[in-house]
């Protein structure tokens, strides 16, 4: 069991942020920001070309953090390999030692910087964690034995401000009936509406992680809730952005707000905080988690 997974099973708030790997081999700034939180996060998220934008291997990055003792969680996307390469990767994501996978769609590769590659999606978010499931079980998607079992503590993602919830509710069964033990879910500004959402969705009996974008201006809150499906930023704490003089320590004062909340909610929190990772561990203190890790 991975140390992830032991923190969710003895019901820790769990708190887990993103690295994303370089574009390129120097990987000095993503270690400074591992080594700056690795005693406030439970575990890093490792990004597998975010944005659709190629970068460094996230197999590689976790290996290299789980040998310094850091606990990784490698995104694997289906935009980009066929089930052949997706099933090759688990296995020796598994043969490394690193147990913590979630599994996703991805990104359509249009909206990169090289929109003139191919995408593939043999197999999406949910099928892939059908193939984890298979491969956990002694068997790959062809139905051909194994020798030797991966042991995998598989995850998939959430949007909790869907407009048909309903149907979320219903994916998201789906992906734990193929197989998903854990849920990150998109960024959550609206309470009153995640509770609603965690109301509904608390009949799966499968632990889930809230996101938070940390929020840097007025104008990034107007883009996320014109842009990203499912977020919804309430306009109170939009006008609380656009008439601070100290953004930093808004963004700061709104996380631990949500956060403080969200320990009684649900079991756990996915913080991004995009350049400002230097803030996490006051967030985490203010809401009195970093002692519980």
């Amino acid at each position: 069991m991975s140390n992830f997974e032991n923190a969710i099973k003895d019901k820790i708030f769990v708190v887990t942020t993103e690295l994303n790997p370089p574009k390129g081999t120097d990987l000095s700034s993503l270690f400074r920001k591992a080594n700056l939180l690795k005693n406030s996060v439970n575990a890093f998220n490792i990004t597998d070309n975010h944005t659709s934008k190629m970068s460094m291997s996230p197999i590689a990055v976790a290996n290299l953090l789980k040998l310094q003792n850091i606990e990784p969680i490698v995104q694997l996307a289906c935009r980009d390999k066929n089930r052949i390469a997706l099933q090759s990767d688990i296995l020796g994501i598994s043969a490394l030692g690193i147990e913590n996978i979630l599994c996703m769609t991805g990104d359509h590769s249009n909206i990169g910087d090289d929109p003139d590659a191919k995408p593939v999606f043999d197999l999406d978010g949910i099928n892939l964690l059908k193939a984890v499931s298979s491969l956990k079980n002694g068997k790959d998607l062809a139905n051909n034995e194994l020798k030797g079992n991966p042991k995998i503590f598989s995850g998939a993602v959430a949007n909790p401000g869907s407009k048909d919830v309903q149907k979320e509710i219903d994916r998201m069964k789906t992906k734990v009936e193929a197989g998903a033990q854990f849920f990150q879910t998109q960024p959550v500004y609206d309470l009153k509406k995640f509770e609603s959402f965690l109301n509904q969705a608390k009949l799966l009996n499968v632990p889930i992680i809230a996101g938070h974008i940390m929020l840097k201006s007025a104008d990034m809150a107007e883009r996320f809730n014109k842009n990203i499906p499912g977020v919804s930023i309430p306009q109170n704490l939009i006008k609380e952005l656009s008439e601070s003089t100290d953004k930093k320590t808004k963004s700061s004062n709104i996380a631990i707000h949500l956060i403080s909340e969200l320990k009684n909610m649900c079991n756990g929190v996915h913080l991004m905080a995009l350049g400002w990772e230097i803030l996490i561990p006051k967030i985490l203190n203010k809401c009195n988690i970093v002692n519980e890790l």
